[in-house]
């Protein structure tokens, strides 16, 4: 199992942050990643299409050989991970809950905010996740779904992206929360913007702590690798790779290669 790759999926490009810190973590690690861009956004979907897709997802990288399945998409982990967990035969991680323990420990004055995609705060998981672990705490939930679409055109800093990061989160800083959660993987590219206009509000990056925790279930199963040389990375996609290198190599920062075109039909 050593040996074995992680997998990593996600409705589209987002999921390469979750990638890019695992990555800086654990550099020897072999990792194969699935877009599911012919599909994208999850986000706006139902709650059942979301489970369907996200089963053709991880069947198809449980079926590459993975030793671990990680749910990148925060519109996933909300709604199928549980799914998914009495499916698989391996460990399954998704982004709430690491994001969640991040915020608990974050939080001084018990006022937590959280923004995400239109389904991902409808289903109320980050929020639920926080009061399961402590009652307590007061929740603020945000939907900005122009957040994914800026990120994906590149415009991460600027007049534009703060006019909406603005629209989105006025109340929000005003609101008492001393901490935020970035409830979507695309959200950590614009991490540098909303931390200037969220100035002092502490941000919890799902991607980073998502990593943290891959870490620590591969440890407590042994299943880490010994070997000190760099890892490969072998992207796959549902439509065509184009798009997703010019996007994800903005998420990236290198260029992005061994990249494929598949259909999910395969892995059925």
């Amino acid at each position: 199992m050593q040996e074995k790759p992680i997998g990593i999926f996600d409705s589209g490009v987002g999921g390469l942050t979750v990638l890019k810190e695992i990555s800086r973590l654990l550099p020897e690690e072999d990792i194969i990643y699935l877009g599911d861009t012919a599909r994208v956004p999850y986000g706006i979907r139902s709650a059942e299409t979301v489970i369907k897709y996200s089963i053709e997802c991880a069947t198809f990288l449980y079926k590459k050989g993975i030793k671990i399945l990680v749910v990148a998409c925060n519109t996933s982990s909300a709604l199928s991970l549980e799914t998914l967990k009495e499916k698989l035969t391996i460990p399954v991680i998704g982004v709430i809950e690491p994001g969640v323990k991040a915020a608990l420990k974050t939080t001084r004055n018990g006022i937590v905010g959280i923004i995400g995609t239109e389904a991902t705060v409808k289903s109320s998981a980050y929020s639920k996740k926080i009061r399961e672990k402590d009652p307590s705490i007061q929740v603020i939930a945000k939907a900005c779904p122009l957040f994914v679409p800026l990120v994906e055109e590149g415009i991460l800093e600027g007049e534009i992206a703060d006019l909406v990061i603005d629209r989105y989160l006025k109340e929000l800083k005003t609101s008492g929360i001393d901490t935020l959660i970035l409830g979507c993987t695309h959200y950590p590219l614009l991490k540098k913007s909303i931390g200037k206009y969220m100035d002092g509000i502490k941000l919890v990056d799902s991607a980073e702590e998502a990593a943290l925790g891959v870490r620590e279930m591969l440890s407590e199963h042994n299943f880490l690798r010994n070997r000190r040389t760099e890892g490969s990375k072998t992207f796959y996609v549902t439509d065509d790779p184009g798009r997703f290198r010019k996007i994800g190599e903005i998420f990236l920062n290198y260029e992005i290669e061994n990249i494929y075109k598949v259909s999910l039909e395969e892995a059925k």
